[in-house]
């Protein structure tokens, strides 16, 4: 039995710490450096609730490359139980740019799926009655399986739906398959609410980096959720809304109140800002 099962998510982030975003006018610059680590968001929010305390499951596609070897040996260090699938295309890999501030930007390779999903609605079925929660990224490979997952679950289900604009056609449906619906508020600027109001009875909650987020309790008025104080320097916000949704699901299943839960959940984000990368040692995240 799982706390929490992680679909989808995994890759490796080539982490470059550059002197300004966006990057200055040059053929070259100096870097610290350069190196290659477990990331994408999937791998963020196993890892943050893993350091927080959950047993977690994490299902995906991995390829049988030098970049899914990264993968394969940060997962062997935790307590991650992890289900990998053959992906023919080779592992998924975002190059980080990092400033000073510990700002990024990144630039995501998906390494697309081609052909049916790599498991059936049966095997993903049997992954969800062992788990308390799933969380579901938005992978490719997983649409087929989108229809299994709405009649197999009897747990709550949430997805991160990151920078959507609102309107592509591809993220709605794994929103719909939700009950907490997570997305970017970069994009949608004033339109959150209205997208959230679209979504409900989903909560939905809009998260703004340092501006805090928002919670839209099934298509109700935002509840503002301030940023927490990081307790040390920023180093790097790579995976911040990962551990985010990662604190929230933990303290929910714990029987937080959302409002309380999301409280809680940004002072996670803070904490996971100063530590470089996703492998948080023991003690750097908060307890509930």
């Amino acid at each position: 039995m799982f706390d929490l099962l992680v679909v989808g998510g995994l890759g490796v982030d080539v982490r470059v710490r550059v002197p300004a975003l966006p990057l200055p006018a040059a053929d070259s610059l100096t870097v610290d450096p350069v190196e290659l680590r477990i990331g994408n968001t999937g791998a963020g929010v196993a890892l943050a609730a893993h350091a927080l305390g959950l047993r977690v499951a994490l299902v995906d596609v991995l390829g049988a490359d030098p970049a899914g070897d990264v993968v394969r040996t940060a997962l062997a260090r935790t307590g991650v139980h992890p289900v990998l699938l053959a992906a023919p295309a080779g592992t998924r890999r975002s190059v980080n740019l990092v400033d000073p501030a510990g700002r990024r930007m990144s630039l995501y390779d998906p390494r697309p799926w081609q052909g049916p999903p790599p498991l059936t609605g049966a095997e993903l079925a049997a992954l969800v009655r062992d788990a308390r929660h799933v969380h579901l990224s938005i992978m490719d490979w997983a649409t087929g399986l989108l229809p299994d997952l709405r009649t197999a679950r009897g747990v709550g289900v949430s997805t991160d739906l990151h920078d959507w604009d609102g309107e592509n056609p591809y993220h709605r449906p794994f929103a719909e398959v939700a009950d907490l619906v997570f997305v970017s508020g970069v994009r949608l600027g004033a339109r959150a609410a209205a997208v959230a109001a679209g979504l409900a009875p989903r909560t939905v909650v809009v998260t703004r980096g340092a501006d805090g987020a928002e919670l839209h309790l099934g298509g109700g008025g935002p509840t503002p959720v301030p940023a927490a104080v990081p307790p040390a320097p920023v180093v790097d916000t790579n995976g911040a809304g990962d551990a985010f949704a990662a604190g929230l699901i933990a303290a929910r299943l714990d029987g937080a109140a959302l409002t309380d839960a999301a409280a809680y959940a940004a002072r996670v984000a803070a904490a996971a800002c100063t530590h470089d990368g996703m492998e948080y040692p023991p003690g750097l995240l908060p307890a509930g």
